[in-house]
């Protein structure tokens, strides 16, 4: 995974592009810092930041996290929290930890992983299987 980070004064927001589900929980809540038109495509000096790491605790894949300056990150909730999606994607939220095949672990806090087997970034969903049907 490669996350890229957006600095600004009092955040830093950081994007996995191959975690992205295009579900437009950033653009939608604030579309004055995540402009996709717009190069870099997030401003996260364009709101407050308690409101840009409230857009970005929106995001159900896990591809946005934040980091304030005073080094504060996203605390997971008090209970784990596993759904199945009506296409088959398991959306996860709480204190994760998430091991690929080739045994690496990553902390999360949000994930969204692939309920088909057809992702070529396993265990994530990128909609390449039947979990992506209609999106």
């Amino acid at each position: 995974m490669t996350r890229k980070p957006y600095r600004g004064n009092l955040i830093t927001v950081s994007f996995d592009g191959q975690r992205c589900l295009h579900a437009a929980e950033c653009v939608r809540g604030l579309p004055q810092v995540f402009d996709t038109a717009a190069r870099p495509w997030i401003q996260p000096d364009a709101a407050p930041a308690d409101e840009v790491a409230a857009v970005v605790r929106r995001c159900p894949s896990g591809a946005l996290r934040y980091e304030l300056v005073d080094g504060t990150v996203e605390v997971p909730p008090a209970a784990t929290t596993v759904e199945r999606a009506a296409d088959g994607r398991l959306v996860l939220r709480g204190d994760l930890r998430v091991r690929a095949a080739d045994g690496s672990e990553t902390a999360e806090v949000r994930a969204t992983l692939c309920g088909c087997g057809r992702s070529a970034n396993q265990p994530y969903c990128d909609h390449s299987g039947v979990c992506g049907d209609g999106h």
